[in-house]
């Protein structure tokens, strides 16, 4: 059945295999995507939303990148919200509510529109490794596939158990087996694995909930979309709702702790610090009488909810006895009850930031495998896998983003150099540079490197660099046209910002926080050069961010320019720390370890502290 050798086999149909399989096979490598359920290729396992906090950055990165994330989310999304507007251009993050059969649907499409691309419907149960290099996979039916390179993205499937209550079976998600035999070899060949775990909420039936009693949740007013191309935005949208829990819901809940899986022991994994259950908020914030619940609609056309923020392992006759005492939740159907699941994932410390693995040559990880939680950082890992397996084969150098060029290079390199003993999950505050890496120039930051590689097309780099050209024009015309006094000083007024005396250049009056770009297109001369530029929303969000922030970016730009140089050095391969006697012990356990590749690198991990890094950059003559 396979007699062809595939320059790249991708394991497993999620977020991340889906992402890693369109890459390599876009960028020209014969592609075989693995799966054990081809009708679950990109299937929303837990919420049906795409983004939010600094995942929305994500999803553009991607989509910058020439990756799929972002079209299917426009295609699919049945509500679109531009998260943290009151706060500064840095903090906004896109989110998307989508229609989880469409969203899995464009997946498949998208997938077998790429004719590089092959499928295969199976369970990969062990790997082909010849001399330290992998050399293709073997099937659960002994069916050999040979391959140059190989990407494991298994997500929660490996040695999945499922837990609801006092029950517990095996399995990858709701309804599917777990996958098994991969641990096991990996780990006879050195690798060291753990466990973690993740949970999801019941999905209820709409029709049995009063949405009277709860408080809408609108998309925005004029919605946006994460791609940078021409995909639809949306005419309609569909409202999600709020309620509460209450000191009630939260005895009813106790009731059941003994025979929580996660009190009683039965459970012993970490799981996801930022995303507990609802029996975990309870134990944890037991001064709180309430908390939010989100209904979340999972189409258009599906009766089928949601039920955001009450995840949870409890027995199910107590997660529907508490439900039922949620406010517009009294006469609850229940689909399917919440569940957590366990599974084995690899510490990501035995990656190279390539995502390789360390131990065996050409095989990549990604996605939950790594420690992660979330569709978003699994995509990423997935198309960052899927490039580099490309260039890897092809003898090409690889393709690595530094943490002032993309939070993908911060949630590579976290993973990498500080390993993750819980579910990682992106959020702003852990990228420095987060004012370089805002929502809305990821294409500005990205397109131009995609481009290089083969993923981005002609089109793509035709619509940044138009953007990209209006944005620098509107900008110079604000700093070279001057205002009259007589036109500004009403709107000045109006904004209680102190008047002017004398005409000035439009940039230093257009800086003031109180001036908006709705303000300054009240002037004549502005809202006429908009109409003859043809100029777009985007570019209009482009031009006031950059009048706004210009400080703070080019300080941020400084920085990360003095850190680059520390980039720069790198550290020669099969360095021996041991030698170095005036490092610390930790340092030098950590840095054998891990083995970073340049000086920057070695700085960030876990246990390393500056008077290391001063040994190690005297010893290497710096």
């Amino acid at each position: 059945m396979f007699s062809d050798l595939y320059d790249v086999v991708v394991v497993g149909g999620g977020h991340a295999g889906a992402e890693a399989a369109a890459a390599a096979a876009n960028m020209g490598s014969k592609t075989l995507l693995v799966t054990m359920n081809l009708q679950t290729i990109g299937q929303m396992s837990c919420n049906p939303a795409m983004g939010g906090i600094a995942k929305g950055q994500i999803v553009r990165e991607i989509d910058a990148l020439g990756g799929y994330s972002g079209i299917v989310s426009d295609k699919s999304a049945i509500q679109f919200k531009m998260l943290n507007k009151s706060k500064g251009p840095a903090m906004w993050s896109p989110r998307s509510q989508n229609d989880r059969m469409r969203f899995a649907e464009e997946w498949r499409l998208a997938l077998e529109g790429i004719p590089n691309l092959d499928f295969y419907q199976e369970m990969v149960s062990g790997l082909i490794i010849s001399e330290g290099r992998i050399s293709g996979v073997r099937t659960s039916l002994g069916i050999e596939i040979k391959a140059k390179s190989v990407v494991l993205t298994n997500g929660t499937f490996l040695n999945g158990l499922i837990h609801i209550g006092e029950k517990q079976f095996g399995g990858g998600r709701a309804g599917e087996r777990a996958a098994t035999g991969i641990t096991e070899e990996l780990v006879s060949l050195g690798f060291e694995s753990g466990r973690m775990k993740t949970g999801t909420p019941p999905r209820v039936d709409g029709r049995s909930l009063d949405y009277s009693v709860m408080i809408p949740q609108p998309g925005d007013e004029n919605p946006e979309k994460f791609s940078y191309l021409n995909t639809p935005v949306l005419s309609r949208q569909r409202d999600c709702f709020m309620t509460h829990t209450s000191s009630h819901v939260h005895e009813l809940l106790r009731e059941g702790f003994d025979r929580s899986p996660m009190f009683n022991g039965r459970i012993k994994s970490i799981g996801p610090r930022y995303c507990p259950s609802i029996e975990d908020k309870i134990n944890r914030f037991a001064d709180k009488d309430s908390h939010q619940i989100f209904v979340e609609p999972e189409g258009w056309d599906t009766v089928e909810v949601y039920v955001n923020g009450f995840s949870t392992s409890l027995p199910e006759d107590v997660q529907f006895k508490a439900l039922r005492s949620v406010k517009g939740f009294e006469n609850v159907k229940f689909f399917r009850p919440g569940y957590a699941i366990e599974y084995d994932y690899f510490p990501p410390t035995q990656l190279k930031h390539t995502l390789e693995t360390k131990l065996v040559e050409n095989l990549y990880f990604a996605g939950q495998i790594n420690g992660t939680t979330g569709y978003e950082e699994a995509a990423s890992q997935g198309l960052m896998a899927g490039i580099n397996a490309h260039l890897k084969i092809n003898e090409k150098e690889a393709f690595i983003l530094n943490r002032d060029e993309a939070y993908i290079g911060v949630l590579i390199d976290d993973l990498i150099t500080k390993g993750t003993e819980e579910p990682y999950r992106m959020f702003t505050s852990r990228a420095e540079y987060r004012t370089l890496l805002r929502q809305d120039n990821a294409d500005l930051r990205l397109t131009p490197k995609s481009y290089e590689l083969g993923l981005a097309g002609e089109e793509r780099l035709k619509r940044m660099e138009d953007k990209l050209s209006k944005s620098e024009s509107f900008l110079n015309f604000f700093r070279e046209t001057s205002f009259d006094p007589s036109e500004m000083n009403p709107i000045l007024e109006r904004v209680d910002s102190s008047l002017v005396k004398q005409s000035d250049k439009m940039f230093k009056v257009f800086s003031r926080p109180q001036v908006s770009m709705d303000h300054m297109l009240e002037l004549e001369e502005v809202a006429t050069f908009v109409e003859e530029n043809g100029l777009d929303r985007e570019v209009l969000e482009q031009t006031e961010i950059q009048v706004k922030y210009s400080g703070y970016i080019e300080k941020e730009k400084s920085n990360a320019d003095k850190l680059q140089r520390l980039e720069n050095v790198r550290i020669p391969d099969g360095f021996d720390y041991s030698k170095l006697k005036s490092l610390s012990f930790e340092a030098r356990e950590k840095l054998s370890s891990i083995r970073p590749v340049t000086i920057a690198q070695a700085s960030r991990v876990s246990g390393v502290n500056p008077s290391d890094i001063s040994v190690l950059l005297v010893h290497l003559g710096r």
